[in-house]
């Protein structure tokens, strides 16, 4: 069993140049990284099975605090529908909130033998533009992820289904969205990972189909 476990998380490593491929959404007082505040994060690591899929795994999640000064663009909490002075969201510092969900990453990469994480986003800058000046602001001398190279869904979306919104890409995919519950950091997460296997996979498959086609052709 630890042999099979070893190989597949050597497949995994393999399989993106030593990077492990980590879905990452934000959910945001407006679209200024800067200035704006971070108020959700999720990620969501994948794993590989044992005949080279993808499988994504539960979402790791965590509400945020404004840092001091965030602006909140009241129209981007209509969009969320976030309340940030819920007292039951029990939001973290954004200090806590990279440490809860770094963790993860890191025994992802632990486990897979990758050197460093690469964000997977629909529309990955700007959520990997939110995450970097979180990094930023607390001086975080921790973060997995590579600074500026990234996955965009939405980009191999386009190629795979001729979608781009996340939606539509998830419905082309063969997978189910509740427009309801978009825009929560946990949701977008888990279907942008969905998204993202699925897409991996279906170029898995043909590549094994290539090899038995191969196969046949040459007995």
């Amino acid at each position: 069993m630890e042999n099979v476990s070893n190989s597949m998380a050597a497949r995994l490593c393999e399989r993106f140049r030593g990077f492990l491929p980590v879905v990452v959404d934000v959910e945001t007082g407006g679209f200024d990284a800067e200035r704006d505040a971070l108020l959700e994060i999720a990620v969501v690591v994948p794993t590989m099975d044992g005949e080279g899929y993808l499988r994504p795994q539960p979402a790791v999640f965590s509400h945020v605090e404004p840092f001091p000064g965030a602006n909140i663009d009241p129209r981007s909490l209509e969009i969320t529908g976030i309340d940030p002075d819920n007292p039951l969201r029990g939001a973290l510092s954004e200090r806590m909130a990279l440490d809860h969900v770094f963790t993860a990453v890191r025994l992802g990469m632990r486990d897979s033998g990758c050197q460093r994480a690469i964000l997977v986003g629909h529309n990955a800058a700007f959520d990997l533009s939110f995450l970097n000046a979180a990094v930023r602001r607390v001086g975080h001398k921790r973060n997995p992820f590579h600074p500026f190279s990234c996955f965009d869904t939405a980009t191999l979306s386009g190629l795979a289904y001729g979608q781009t919104v996340l939606s539509k890409s998830v419905l082309a995919s063969g997978h189910h969205f509740d427009t309801r519950e978009a825009h929560s950091a946990v949701y977008d997460a888990e279907r942008t990972a969905e998204l993202f296997c699925t897409i991996v996979n279906r170029w898995r498959q043909l590549e094994m189909f290539e090899r038995e086609h191969i196969g046949l052709n040459v007995l």
